[in-house]
């Protein structure tokens, strides 16, 4: 979150939030402290945590409670020790703290690169496709059309990772009932971290506001405060052509742009990769029929 002069400042009550579910999944056990004793919640106790990240306890619960100074980039990483956090959690706690971590320099842009552009045509037997830092479809090749229909089709705001997931009835066709699960749980968790790296972004907030309002499992995910950025992936498409395509996803980071490229891939000599070849072919007539 910003001022109105554009400094990031604490976003208090997220942070309260975050604090309080991280330290109700950690157990005693688990870092070395002792279990025995009746506890009243789930997790360590305020005490604990404090006294893991070295810090008083009246300031931790300031902070949990929603109350506390803008932390500093020394406490915030002994928390996140404290706390056991992943990589994308770190981060996260970082942005919610109004605090930037220091690896991070990014400038947004919804512009491709004319050299990512060429690297979609050139996978022509490879699903693939250009999202935003929110989840925006921005470029995408004629193999990802054929596997997954072409995004052009739904008006602009609707062409969203996030919103076909959650708003859109076919996605529950295209994927096995776990994979579904998973990849709903993924999509908000990397939703989350998102918003909270860049909280000022409108159409960010719109959409999270929107998903929340139109999909009760979204809201229900949403409360979990899991953050979690996605890099790659397993799953099954189940194409009404071919039927079931087992692929990899591999995403691949522009940090400059804040853009990832997200490619589809099967391991050679597999029933899905020869799959992809008869998708590859079907695309190929689509097109031509089109242009008749």
């Amino acid at each position: 979150m910003r001022d109105a002069g554009g400094v990031l400042k604490i976003d208090r009550a997220e942070l309260s939030a975050f604090l309080r579910i991280r330290r109700e999944r950690l157990r005693p056990e688990d870092l070395g402290l002792p279990a025995n004793g009746r506890r009243r919640t789930a997790g360590l106790r305020r005490e604990e945590v404090a006294m893991l990240a070295g810090m008083s306890v009246d300031y931790y619960t300031r902070l949990e409670q929603a109350r506390g100074p803008q932390p500093s980039a020394q406490v915030l990483g002994a928390l996140s020790r404290a706390l056991r956090l992943t990589r994308d959690e770190h981060d996260h706690l970082f942005h919610l703290s109004g605090v930037m971590p220091e690896d991070e320099r990014r400038a947004p842009t919804e512009h491709v690169r004319p050299g990512v552009l060429h690297l979609l045509d050139k996978l022509d037997d490879t699903p693939a496709l250009v999202v935003s830092d929110r989840g925006d479809m921005l470029a995408w090749n004629a193999m990802q059309v054929a596997l997954m229909g072409d995004p052009g089709r739904f008006p602009a705001e609707q062409r969203n990772i996030a919103w076909q997931h959650f708003c859109n009835p076919e996605a529950a066709e295209r994927f096995l009932p776990e994979d579904l699960i998973r990849n709903g749980e993924n999509t908000v968790a990397d939703l989350r971290a998102r918003l909270a790296a860049h909280p000022d972004d409108a159409g960010l907030r719109t959409l999270v506001e929107e998903l929340r309002v139109r999909s009760q499992r979204f809201a229900d995910l949403w409360e979990r405060h899991d953050v979690r950025r996605r890099r790659m992936d397993h799953k099954t498409v189940l194409h009404p052509v071919v039927g079931r395509i087992d692929l990899d996803c591999e995403v691949m980071f522009s940090p400059e742009h804040d853009q990832r490229l997200i490619i589809h891939s099967a391991r050679a000599g597999t029933p899905a990769a020869q799959a992809l070849q008869l998708l590859r072919v079907i695309g190929t007539q689509s097109m031509a029929e089109a242009n008749t």
